[in-house]
């Protein structure tokens, strides 16, 4: 059963992303983190309304990933893509939703909840959607809908329509190619953002080689390189440690084809030094949460094909 979420958002946060449209991907969030969204999967409708009096539907994404993750991540991941200008009026806007001034304080890193969503769009106020009769005005943060039931039909059918009637509107493609059939789960397009963080929190905040936790010297790494033809998707990543990270970018260390570290002898012979690399050799690497973050067999054979110096 596909279904969708219809989530109330801040009009500064619409109108910030919608005039610089468009993005690969943005960051609903929130700004308490104590609580994981798990209303929608990867691939299903997520829309957003502004709050009251404005009762209606402005745009929407591609649920990709949730995560609750410090504002440094948050930012770092994705930028202006928060929907704000700068990590200082994030951080603003945030401790004024928890009436909380201790989050001014930038010795501190507030978690929050993050919605990433994929191949965003956002309509000018012509095509603004009502809310479905069922909406209650009660509703605070969202409400989820089944495509079975008419209200999510009644979804479904109005946002194809318009990302149809819109040519100008990108990241359509993948919803408009289900335009006429039963409603279905679309796989997301991950963005750079996306990536890191469902790579972070796939194999739970740890290096897949070391077990490291200090989350700001973790990297998502991208097995077979970005630069050179690899994809943002969850098996094309491991979690490494920012110096692990960057002798297997550089080739001076790999996966073997049993899920081991493998430390090449060009690390000593180049640097004269490794030796905390080298007590590593052969450690198994640490497979992820999620099945479907486990390192794709053929990106680790183009990883020690085009990269490992052996």
């Amino acid at each position: 059963m596909v279904r969708l979420f219809v989530a109330v958002t801040d009009k500064n946060w619409f109108d910030q992303l919608s005039a610089s449209a468009p993005y690969d991907e943005v960051n609903f969030w929130q700004p308490s983190g104590t609580t994981q969204f798990r209303a929608l999967q990867p691939g299903e409708l997520f829309l957003f309304k502004l709050h009251a009096p404005n009762n209606f539907i402005v745009g929407g994404g591609i649920f990709g990933h949730a995560s609750i993750a410090p504002l440094s991540l948050a930012w770092d991941a994705f930028g202006l893509k928060n929907g704000v200008s700068s990590r200082a009026e994030m951080r603003t806007r945030i401790a004024s939703y928890r009436r909380d001034p201790i989050a001014l304080d930038d010795r501190q890193d507030p978690v929050i909840g993050c919605r990433i969503l994929t191949q965003p769009f956002f309509w000018g106020r012509d095509l603004w959607l009502p809310v479905p009769e069922s909406w209650s005005p009660n509703i605070v943060t969202g409400k989820g809908f089944s495509a079975e039931e008419k209200d999510g039909q009644y979804l479904w059918s109005a946002v194809t329509d318009r990302l149809s009637s819109v040519p100008e509107i990108r990241n359509a493609e993948p919803i408009l190619a289900e335009r006429y059939g039963k409603p279905t789960l679309i796989k997301p397009r991950l963005g750079q953002g996306a990536f890191r963080l469902t790579i972070t929190d796939s194999y739970e905040r740890r290096c897949a080689v070391s077990g490291e936790r200090t989350l700001p010297i973790l990297d998502a790494a991208h097995i077979h390189a970005f630069d050179a033809g690899g994809e943002h998707t969850p098996s094309n990543g491991l979690l490494l440690r920012t110096d692990i990270h960057r002798l297997f970018d550089l080739g001076y260390v790999t996966v073997s084809p049993d899920g081991r570290f493998e430390v090449s002898s060009r690390l000593k012979a180049d640097f004269d030094n490794g030796r905390h690399y080298y007590d590593l050799q052969g450690t198994s690497v640490r497979p992820p949460r999620y099945k479907t973050a486990m390192p794709s067999a053929e990106a680790l054979a183009w990883h020690r094909e085009h990269r490992y110096l052996g």
